[in-house]
């Protein structure tokens, strides 16, 4: 049975996380539209966070990358709606408006939005006609980057964090998952939104 969700994310790193927690925190808020909404995150745990130690996160006491991976999910999780995969996509298809993720284990998913952000190591899903090209601010060689505009690849398909050309600091590759959850957003609403946090009483 093919398992439908409006948003799949494959990469569970800065960018991934930021943009599940950002999608998530749509719920509650009377927004009709963003009530009911299913996410998926692929990660297969190999984001190089969990290899950082961080001490330059602007508001954030010095913490472990794997702690602060966890801090997130746990936020996430305290919204709802967003479920979490550690199988590997191997492989995306358009099919009119929906895309097909399919993963190592013959699994098959879909969604109207995908979000890529797997990191800048390499990029090894087929099925896509992505331009793939060298991430120019990566002090690395042999990093990659998909070409996009404002993060879209095509249609509906994102491409967040180091593999949209970012730099590899933390706060750039959260930032970039938040942009395209507000975009993604906005699309469902059917106007431009933004994700606040509520006023203290």
């Amino acid at each position: 049975m093919l398992a439908m969700y409006d948003v799949i994310i494959v990469g569970g790193g800065a960018s991934g996380l930021a943009c599940a927690l950002t999608l998530a925190s749509s719920r509650g808020r009377n927004w009709d539209w963003a009530e009911g909404r299913t996410y998926l995150v692929f990660d297969t745990g190999k984001s190089d966070l969990r290899k950082a130690y961080l001490k330059n996160v602007p508001g954030v006491q010095p913490i472990a990358g794997t702690q602060l991976l966890e801090v997130i999910r746990e936020q996430i999780e305290d919204w709802g709606g967003v479920e979490f995969s550690e199988e590997k996509v191997v492989e995306i298809k358009k099919e009119g408006e929906i895309y097909k993720v399919y993963t190592e284990t013959g699994k098959e998913y879909s969604a109207k939005y995908v979000v890529l952000a797997g990191g800048f190591k390499e990029f090894s899903i087929k099925g896509l006609e992505l331009e793939v090209g060298e991430n120019p601010k990566s002090p690395k060689p042999g990093r990659v980057m998909i070409k996009h505009k404002d993060f879209e690849a095509m249609p509906n398909l994102f491409v967040v964090g180091t593999l949209a050309g970012l730099s590899s600091h933390f706060t750039s590759c959260a930032g970039s998952g938040v942009e395209v959850a507000i975009e993604i957003l906005s699309r469902m609403a059917g106007k431009r939104i933004v994700i606040h946090d509520v006023p203290q009483d």
